[in-house]
């Protein structure tokens, strides 16, 4: 069973229906706590790292073989929580900044949510430097569009980080930071590539939880960057 954690509900929908499409058979287990990211905006990842870490451990003791965070803000954080938790846990972000590494140099980096912006470049950063790449990256804040996702404006939101997108002429790929904003990476009419991060984060977690199922002789859990 893979588990994720979420800091809104909006997302449940979106990865059952990845997992449907993409990952038939496969249990997920959803986790939301949005105060988690609340406290995050306001005193940084770091102040809820015991709060993300009884949530990981909650998970585990319900049979989680791994888990998945869909908080950009929270990456990191729950990242480095693995060695305490005792299964993997992974970022959905993180196979779409190896991703964006491998397009170019120029990476442009849209957000609708500030606290994200900095993990986000800094984890595309780590990646380059895996990879033995130069990148550059530039960050930007796609203004009005997080008080419409809190608003349920969904449409709008969505529209506001497409119009974002649809304006960059000078990056070789754009990265949308938050797992929320993927459905713009659908509607943009960019020649840049855009990419979003919850296929393949689900994928990279999906092939990380069957491998840890118990009964699979001679299967280990691969070695996915920013395994604790």
């Amino acid at each position: 069973m893979l588990a994720l954690l979420h800091t809104s509900a909006v997302h449940v929908p979106v990865f059952d229906a990845l997992r449907d499409a993409a990952h038939p058979g496969l249990a997920l287990r959803h986790h939301v706590d949005t105060g988690l990211l609340e406290r995050a905006r306001g005193e940084g990842p770091d102040a809820v790292a015991d709060a993300v870490v009884a949530v990981l451990e909650r998970a585990v003791a319900e049979g989680a073989r791994a888990v998945l965070c869909t908080c950009s803000t929270l990456g990191g954080v729950a990242e480095a929580a693995a060695a305490e938790v005792g299964v993997p846990v992974l970022r959905v972000d993180r196979p779409m900044a190896a991703a964006a590494v491998a397009v170019g140099p120029r990476v442009l980096v849209l957000a609708a949510l500030e606290s994200t912006l900095a993990p986000t470049a800094a984890l595309i950063e780590e990646e380059a430097r895996r990879a033995g790449r130069p990148v550059t990256v530039r960050t930007r804040l796609v203004d009005g569009a997080w008080p419409r996702f809190e608003a349920g404006d969904t449409d709008g939101y969505v529209r506001r980080v497409t119009e974002a997108a649809d304006s960059v002429t000078d990056a070789d790929v754009i990265v949308l930071a938050q797992a929320s904003m993927a459905p713009a990476g659908e509607s943009t009419r960019t020649r840049v590539p855009v990419l979003a991060s919850p296929a393949p984060g689900l994928a990279a977690a999906a092939a990380v939880a069957v491998a840890a199922r118990p009964g699979r002789p001679g299967q280990v859990v691969p070695d996915l960057p920013g395994h604790g």
